[in-house]
C-alpha cells in the first residue's frame, strides 16, 4: 500500500544558507545569540524527544497527563471536521490522543526539520488511513502559511511542549497575532504553556542528571562544524541554563571554558574566558500574565486545563 503524504515546501531560501547566515549574524552580535530553532536537525530532533523522557523534564508527560483528561471536552469546544493543524510537529505523540477524539478529515504538520517531519507524518499516514495528512517544511516562528489547496478550512492549531515560552512576551505576542491572521475565521489554538514555579524544579529539567539537555545545547556547534565546515572545539564550551526570575524565563547558553574563537567561512569571532552564546529562552508565566498577552494578541480564552500540582497549563484560545 502506497502512504500518501501531501508535502509542501515552505522553506525559504536554501536551509544551509539560512543556518550559515543566522549563524554569522548571531556571533557577530552583542552579546552573541542564536535561534533556539536552529537545534532542530535531525540529530537534535532525536535528542530532543530523549530529553522529554528524563525524569526532571516534567513539561512533557504533564501535558501528556492534561490532555488525556481534558480531551473529550476540547474535542466537544473544537467540533467534527476540523482541519488539525500542528506547529513544530517533532514526533506527533501527543497529537494521536487528539486525532483520536477529533477526528478530523485533515491533519497538516508543520516543522523546520525536514527529515523528521516526513517520517512522523508518514508514520501518522499509515496509522490514521482514514485521515488526509499534509507536511509543511518551514520556519512556524517566521509565520504560518496555509497551503492552497487547505485554505479557508476551519482549523484548529495545536502548539504543545511550552514551546511558546521560546519567544520573549513581545515575540509571543506577534507570534499569536500572525497565527491568528493566517488561520480561516473561527479558528482556535490549543496551546501548551508552562508556569512559573520553584527555582529548583525549572533549572533541573533544564540541567537533567544524564546530560541530555547538555548534549543537545552543544549539538549545535557540532552542527556548524558538520555543515558550515566551521573551526569550533566543543569540548571548549560547557551547557549552563539558569533561571532568570526578573524575566521569568530559563535562559540557555553555551559557556567558554576560555578565551578562543570560533570561524566560519573564513571570519574569526572571539570569546572570552567565561562569554556565552545565548541559545535559548523558556518563559514561564502565571495564567493572568498569559491570557492578558493573548488577549492583545486577538484571542479570548475559551478554556483552559491545569496539573494537579498547576506545575503546566493547556489553554484553548478562540479567535475574538
Amino acid at each position: 500500500m502506497t502512504i500518501a503524504v501531501h508535502v509542501h515546501d515552505q522553506h525559504v531560501g536554501g536551509a544551509q544558507d539560512t543556518f550559515r547566515d543566522d549563524v554569522i549574524h548571531g556571533l557577530a552580535a552583542a552579546p552573541k545569540a542564536l535561534s533556539p530553532k536552529h537545534f532542530y536537525d535531525a540529530r537534535g530532533s532525536r535528542l530532543f524527544e530523549a530529553i522529554c523522557a528524563q525524569p526532571e523534564y516534567y513539561l512533557t508527560r504533564t501535558e501528556e497527563g492534561i490532555l488525556a483528561a481534558a480531551v473529550d471536552e476540547i474535542a466537544a469546544l473544537v467540533g467534527p471536521d476540523t482541519l488539525l493543524v500542528e506547529l513544530g510537529s517533532g514526533a506527533s505523540r501527543k497529537v494521536r490522543r487528539l486525532l483520536e477524539a477529533l477526528r478530523p478529515s485533515r491533519y497538516l504538520g508543520v516543522d523546520i526539520s525536514r527529515d523528521f517531519l516526513l517520517q512522523s507524518t508518514r508514520r501518522l499516514a499509515a496509522d490514521y488511513p482514514w485521515l488526509e495528512v499534509h507536511a509543511a517544511w518551514g520556519d512556524y516562528s517566521a509565520g504560518v502559511r496555509m497551503p492552497p489547496s487547505l485554505a479557508g478550512r476551519r482549523a484548529m492549531a495545536f502548539f504543545p511542549g511550552s514551546s511558546i515560552g521560546n519567544f520573549t512576551p513581545a515575540e509571543a505576542e506577534a507570534f499569536l497575532s500572525r497565527l491568528r491572521r493566517a488561520l480561516p475565521p473561527g479558528s482556535g489554538v490549543l496551546i501548551g504553556v508552562d508556569l512559573v514555579k520553584a527555582r529548583d524544579r525549572l533549572e533541573a529539567a533544564y540541567n537533567d542528571a544524564a546530560g541530555i539537555t547538555a548534549a543537545f545545547n552543544l549539538n549545535l556547534l557540532e552542527r556548524m562544524r558538520h555543515e558550515l565546515g566551521a573551526e569550533v572545539e566543543l569540548a571548549a564550551f560547557a551547557h549552563r541554563a539558569v533561571f532568570n526570575e526578573a524575566a521569568s524565563c530559563i535562559e540557555m547558553h553555551l559557556v567558554s571554558r576560555r578565551r578562543q574563537a570560533i570561524v566560519v567561512d573564513g571570519r574569526r569571532f572571539a570569546f572570552a574566558a567565561g562569554e556565552t552564546l545565548h541559545t535559548e529562552n523558556s518563559c514561564k508565566y502565571r495564567l493572568e500574565d498569559f491570557q492578558a498577552l493573548a488577549a492583545r494578541a486577538g484571542y479570548r480564552s475559551g478554556a483552559v486545563w491545569l496539573d494537579d500540582q498547576a506545575l503546566f497549563s493547556v489553554h484553548y484560545l478562540v479567535d475574538h
